[in-house]
């Protein structure tokens, strides 16, 4: 058993996620069918001095943002099979391969992980908050290629984190609500681990397993301290394996490419999804130690933004609007904040009970420098009628 685990743990690469004012204006599609403006002249030839210049001014150009400007979308697509298809969504053979689970014991093994998330958790029980982040999620979901039900909960955590296990069990942090500026941004995290799920990457990859083991995983399935015992969740702490939350690039890959056609069929702007791992990026800069630690072997970098970007060039066609953020993200953040904030001020509360260590005991017991006894000690008195 325990060299089977070792073996399956090594296959786990590691994984990242890892995410307006109310009525903002929606963004609108940089590539406009009705504009018949000519294009600009070309500029002036430069002499060799002023292209010196610039050359030595490149790298400070180099440093702005790119979302600045939205990423040009052509008017019209040709997907080249039916998995760059946003019109297919929910039709297509995403989540085929080698995979020795069925669907069926893929949902019974993520519901008994999901039971040890939730014994190991703190969960917002605010109905307004969790009915909120269920709707997105699930509005996500019917535009994706789910073909197992979504059960989506939300964790009471300052860490910018969300994660999708097996069979459909999602958990959304409230760091992660909070640090989205839009909706949008919300829903292209969430979108993500989605496709985690739908791509069933969680139970590919202990499909990857030593075959010569696979007898004993029917067992280890409904024996839920042989799957805890695999590992720790080192950024949540939680008792569940490794092999479930981490995974290989390819996966992290195919779950950006999925997760940006599932928001951008459920109406919402892909590039949030880029400006959110941007500004994840320029944290983690000023600030190490931002992105979750589970996440640190594999971050939002710049690879990847690029690849997204081409990705919304490249399949997804243009729309004149999309949805950008909503009046009711912003009251939900707001009330979010103060429940974490209410929350934080009773747990420092002066009536919050405390327990004394040994040493202060300890040092209870001597005696007071102006000879008063401890008022905490009981004492023993002689009765004034008592005979020697």
């Amino acid at each position: 058993m325990k060299e089977f685990t070792r073996q399956l743990l090594s296959l786990a690469v590691a994984s990242t996620l890892i995410c307006g004012p109310a009525f903002a204006a929606p963004r609108q599609s940089s590539q406009d069918p009705k504009d018949t403006t000519q294009p600009p002249p070309p500029p002036p030839a430069q002499s060799p001095d002023q292209k010196d210049k610039d050359a030595k001014a490149q790298p400070a150009q180099a440093q702005k943002p790119a979302t600045d400007k939205p990423v040009d979308q052509q008017d019209s697509v040709t997907p080249k099979n039916s998995k760059e298809d946003v019109e297919a969504i929910g039709n297509r053979s995403v989540g085929k391969g080698v995979n020795f689970y069925s669907l069926e014991k893929e949902i019974a093994l993520g519901k008994q992980l999901a039971q040890e998330v939730e014994r190991s958790s703190k969960l917002i029980d605010d109905p307004v908050v969790t009915e909120y982040v269920n709707r997105v999620g699930q509005n996500l979901v019917r535009n994706s290629d789910a073909r197992v039900p979504f059960t989506i909960k939300v964790i009471d955590s300052d860490q910018v984190n969300a994660f999708a296990l097996p069979g459909g069990f999602f958990y959304v942090y409230t760091g992660l609500i909070l640090r989205a500026q839009e909706e949008s941004e919300l829903a292209g995290v969430m979108a993500h681990e989605i496709s985690h799920v739908t791509a069933r990457h969680g139970t590919k990859t202990a499909t990857k397993g030593d075959i010569m083991q696979l007898a004993s995983i029917p067992a280890m399935i409904f024996i839920p301290y042989s799957w805890a015992g695999w590992g720790i969740y080192q950024g949540l702490n939680l008792a569940i394996p490794l092999t479930f939350l981490k995974f290989s690039r390819d996966q992290e890959r195919e779950a950006d490419f999925l997760g940006l056609q599932y928001m951008y069929k459920a109406g919402y702007d892909p590039n949030s999804y880029v400006t959110f791992f941007e500004r994840i990026q320029a944290d983690e800069k000023r600030r190490p130690g931002t992105i979750p630690k589970v996440f640190s072997t594999h971050p939002p970098n710049a690879e990847r933004i690029e690849n997204a970007q081409k990705e919304i060039a490249r399949i997804l066609p243009a729309k004149q609007e999309y949805i950008v953020t909503t009046s009711e993200f912003d009251t939900v953040k707001a009330r979010l904040r103060n429940i974490m904030f209410s929350k934080k001020v009773q747990d420092s509360g002066p009536n919050k009970p405390t327990l004394r260590t040994k040493t202060e005991q300890t040092d209870k017991k001597s005696p007071d420098p102006n000879g008063n006894p401890d008022d905490d000690r009981p004492t023993l008195k002689r009765r004034p009628d008592s005979q020697p």
